[in-house]
């Protein structure tokens, strides 16, 4: 007699109404703030490198699903995958480039390893690292959103705060300035972040970083615009503040107390706030780290993983040789998250310290 294959266990259930195609939706749907932001700051021209990764995206999908005869095109984790690359690019970015990052992510990060839930780490970043890393020089390179065209002079149309930043404390250019690393007192702001500044005593910089009015990929420039979709995933429940909150506090904490270094400031006295704006940390935190199939499944995991994701970020970015390594970081992340669940057991269901006390008890 053949043995059943699936074991029912008793009651009580867990049941949910979301399936992966809601989910997947859902999350690029929150992502619409942060994408039309990048389409008014950057042009047209942005918009363009969007629609090439999410049609590269999905036609790699497609192709990949008609020979292995699975229909996975309609579950919007190709989309997501495309929309993600995409708003990791430069505006300026040769089209070649998303298209080929994008056929990284779904066949050689999703496809390769069994496809979507299978994956080791998340396709977007996958993608988005091999294409870093074989052309440095474009993807390292950007253009002045236009609400910053008149305070930006053309020569530093190319550089990140972030790459600003590091370059000048290279080349001793901001010296002993406190917070310099991040808060890069003399990269341009807008007039609007300097009277706000004038009036609440934040630095420009952070204002600029914070509303999206900074140079950088299509979808990392705005951080209000990435919180507003966070926001709504976490009201619907998609995604938890444990990753995120964790990541971007453990940033902002040792960045605090130990950003001051290269700078020759000493500890505590980094940037706190600056540091969380900056780059793509928060795309990243909000929307890759917390992907489900390469996190950890357990709320004590999930701390663990995102205080892991914090500190190597912050570490390439004041003592490695790039200005933004969130990508990087979330990847390591990824390769110990099977570890993370090894070790951090969740309870079993009924189970309490005195039913363990008492089964002790009755071994000796």
């Amino acid at each position: 007699m053949n043995k059943p294959t699936l074991t029912v266990s008793s009651s009580p259930h867990l049941h949910a109404k979301t399936d992966t195609a809601s989910i997947m939706w859902m999350v690029s749907l929150a992502l619409t703030p942060a994408t039309l932001w990048g389409v008014y700051v950057f042009g047209l021209r942005s918009a363009l490198v969007l629609a090439v990764a999410i049609a590269s995206s999905l036609l790699c999908e497609f192709l990949l699903g008609k020979l292995s005869k699975e229909s996975t095109l309609w579950d919007g984790s190709a989309f997501l995958t495309g929309l993600l690359v995409g708003l990791n690019m430069s505006p300026s970015i040769p089209l070649f480039i998303p298209v080929l990052a994008s056929a990284f992510a779904i066949f050689v990060a999703k496809w390769v390893f069994g496809g979507l839930g299978a994956n080791w780490a998340n396709p977007a970043l996958a993608g988005r690292v091999f294409v870093f890393f074989s052309y440095t020089t474009p993807m390292s390179s950007f253009v002045t959103p236009k609400t910053l065209a008149s305070a930006m002079p053309d020569a530093m149309a190319s550089a990140t705060p972030l790459g600003f930043a590091k370059t000048a404390i290279a080349s001793g250019t901001l010296g002993m300035d406190t917070n310099a690393l991040l808060q890069a007192s003399s990269y341009p702001a807008t007039s609007f972040a300097q009277s706000i500044s004038a009036a609440t005593g934040f630095s420009a910089y952070s204002i600029d970083a914070f509303l999206g009015n900074v140079a950088g990929c299509i979808g990392e420039v705005s951080a209000l615009a990435l919180l507003i979709g966070g926001i709504f995933l976490l009201v619907t429940k998609i995604i938890t503040w444990h990753i995120p909150v964790t990541y971007l506090l453990s940033v902002g904490v040792f960045s605090w107390i130990f950003g001051g270094i290269p700078s020759a400031n000493g500890a505590f006295s980094g940037a706190f706030f600056p540091s969380m704006f900056s780059g793509g940390l928060m795309l990243g935190a909000l929307f890759m780290a917390t992907d489900y199939v390469t996190s950890p499944i357990t709320r004590k995991g999930q701390m663990i993983y995102g205080l892991g994701c914090g500190f190597f970020t912050f570490l390439f970015r004041y003592f490695g040789s790039m200005p933004e390594a969130v990508s990087v970081s979330i990847l390591l992340m990824n390769i110990l998250a099977p570890t993370i669940d090894r070790y951090i057991i969740p309870r079993k269901f009924g189970d309490t310290r005195e039913l363990r006390k008492k089964q002790k008890e009755a071994k000796v």
